[in-house]
């Protein structure tokens, strides 16, 4: 993780445990969430949307690709976004720094990885390295499955092939979406099919695939086989206008097992993110009060028993 980016974090995290103060005013009800369609992001925005309709607040997720959803809280048309991957998302952090468009409002995931990965069956031919990929490249048709159009991972494998690195420059990759994307890795799976594809913790798909994740991609995706962390940011000036919901968002920090969790909810039994937010809120109550810690309703009650309330607690 690069921290030199992140100038305004340290004062947002000296402020992480102070209470909400008073309720906040009427026009914090409505609150903007970003969503690229991943479902990792899907399921934090979905917990905090019972969470916070719990509060009596009004949240409204507005599925945005990365790029436009970046711009969107540039133009203060976003309030929040909960999906910061970093290091992969430094370009367009540098870009909010450069503006003061933005500010961290917490670290809500560390544990995460993000890189390229093979099916174990490829693994075992000797593909177990970025550098290996090229000796194979008649197998794999010459093509890297990404995700949807705009995502820095993309941007990062086009990066590569361009500067021809691992001998890769006459790949190309093939954008679609995640799920689109781990389509095809299962129809591969199936027959047993080499293929090469981004990958990622937290998600199902590592319960689901047996995979085995490409080490050598260091320059591109971070070490640790693109280990990352994942932040939560504000449009510059949120946490003042409404400072309640803010203290809310610093509480709302997850685990890799958690998201597990919620991800395989949407992607393997078919709910629906707010109805798999809230089956998951009910079997783990015990998660409600640090991050309802010094919050209140919009309309300055206690938090905690107003979302216990909500969720039929």
């Amino acid at each position: 993780m690069t921290h030199r980016c992140f100038r305004l974090a340290a004062a947002a995290f000296l402020i992480v445990s102070a209470p909400a103060l008073a309720a906040d005013p009427e026009s914090c009800e409505t609150i903007r969430l970003s969503d690229p369609g991943w479902t990792d992001i899907s399921s934090t925005n979905a917990i905090a949307s019972v969470l916070l309709e719990g509060l009596g607040y009004a949240p409204e997720v507005q599925t945005l690709s990365v790029l436009v959803g970046y711009q969107s809280l540039k133009n203060q048309d976003i309030d929040v976004f909960l999906g910061n991957w970093m290091p992969a998302q430094q370009k367009f952090v540098d870009e909010l720094n450069e503006a003061n468009a933005a500010e961290v409002l917490v670290k809500n995931l560390t544990g995460a990885k993000f890189t390229l990965a093979v099916p174990n069956y490829v693994a075992e031919m000797g593909v177990r390295d970025f550098k290996d990929l090229d000796a194979h490249a008649d197998a794999f048709d010459s093509q890297i499955y990404g995700i949807e159009p705009g995502a820095p991972a993309n941007e990062n494998i086009q990066r590569m092939i361009e500067a021809d690195d691992f001998g890769l420059g006459d790949w190309s990759v093939v954008e679609s979406s995640e799920t689109g994307m781990l389509s095809q890795v299962a129809r591969a799976e199936r027959g047993k099919e080499p293929i090469v594809f981004l990958a990622w913790a937290p998600h199902p798909m590592n319960r689901n695939f047996d995979i085995t994740y490409l080490s050598g991609g260091d320059d591109y995706f971070g070490p640790n086989f693109g280990g990352a962390e994942v932040f939560t940011l504000a449009r510059t000036g949120w946490s003042e206008e409404c400072p309640n919901a803010a203290q809310f968002f610093r509480n709302l920090v997850f685990t890799v097992d958690m998201e597990n969790e919620m991800m395989a909810k949407i992607l393997d039994e078919g709910k629906r993110p707010e109805a798999a937010a809230a089956e998951f809120l009910k079997a783990n109550p015990d998660l409600l009060e640090p991050w309802l810690a010094g919050v209140t309703t919009l309309e300055g009650e206690p938090g905690l028993p107003a979302v216990k309330a909500s969720l039929g607690l």
